[in-house]
């Protein structure tokens, strides 16, 4: 009886194969993830793609072993995350980058950005540094250390126009810009919301941003063979073209 039931499981993950669940964001990962599936299927993979859309669900599902891998966060994140909550996730490799870019209903350039003017940015310790980073780049305003990327409001040593920056959730940022002077806005948001982050930005992160988007697993689980083949087929021509001819500079390929 044993050896009908292990030739039976057997036969089964033959037949069947192995199933890979990722927890991504329903727009973009979630269209991405789709052009892989057949290339994971013909391998015997099924990929189950997991939609969330929010900064915190997407690890603490990886943690508890609900979903094998999620797709959305960068690095710096992962690392304050983990330190945060206590985990061991680590990357299994490059995906691409978002760059997080200024926007505005009002302005249309930096020059034009009023006195006092209220500037929305994400509330997550390591996007908001990042939002910080970005003003300094663009010489808005001076930080004690442009080095430090969870630098705070109050790490501003030199803020000419007294801009007032207003901390809100990421996903929400989009939809208040109407509200406030300008908003700096993750790559992905933005591109929801209708916007080509090359065109419509006042002012971009560029490529060589340290903010690199990675596929999550637990430590460990980096060198399974299940994982190894979902890194393998993305990082190919086809998903880079892709990205590239879609998403108008919302994402930018690292692979």
């Amino acid at each position: 009886m044993k050896k009908i039931l292990l030739l039976f499981i057997l036969l089964s993950t033959i037949c069947f194969g192995k199933t890979l669940k990722i927890g991504t964001t329903s727009y973009p990962g979630a269209e991405i993830m789709n052009l892989i599936k057949d290339d994971l299927k013909a391998k015997g993979i099924e990929l189950e793609i997991v939609e969330m859309n929010d900064y915190v669900t997407p690890n603490l599902a990886l943690a508890d072993g609900d979903i094998d891998v999620n797709s959305f966060q960068h690095l710096p994140y992962l690392e304050q995350f983990n330190k945060d909550k206590g985990l061991d996730l680590v990357s299994a490799g490059a995906t691409y980058i978002c760059p997080l870019g200024l926007y505005s209903k009002k302005y249309k350039s930096l020059e034009e950005l009023p006195e006092k003017a209220v500037i929305a940015i994400p509330n997550d310790p390591t996007n908001s540094g990042r939002a910080l980073l970005l003003f300094h780049k663009a010489g808005l305003i001076e930080l004690k250390d442009p080095t430090d990327l969870r630098a705070t409001t109050f790490d501003i040593v030199k803020n000419p126009k007294n801009f007032k920056f207003k901390e809100l959730e990421a996903a929400q940022l989009p939809r208040i810009l109407p509200d406030v002077d300008a908003a700096v806005i993750n790559g992905g948001y933005a591109v929801n919301a209708g916007f080509f982050p090359t065109e419509d930005s006042i002012v971009l992160e560029d490529k060589d941003s340290p903010y690199i988007n990675i596929f999550a697993v637990r430590a460990g689980d980096e060198n399974r063979e299940d994982i190894k083949a979902l890194v393998e087929a993305f990082q190919t021509d086809k998903v880079r073209d892709y990205i590239l001819k879609t998403f108008k500079g919302g994402f930018i390929p690292v692979f």
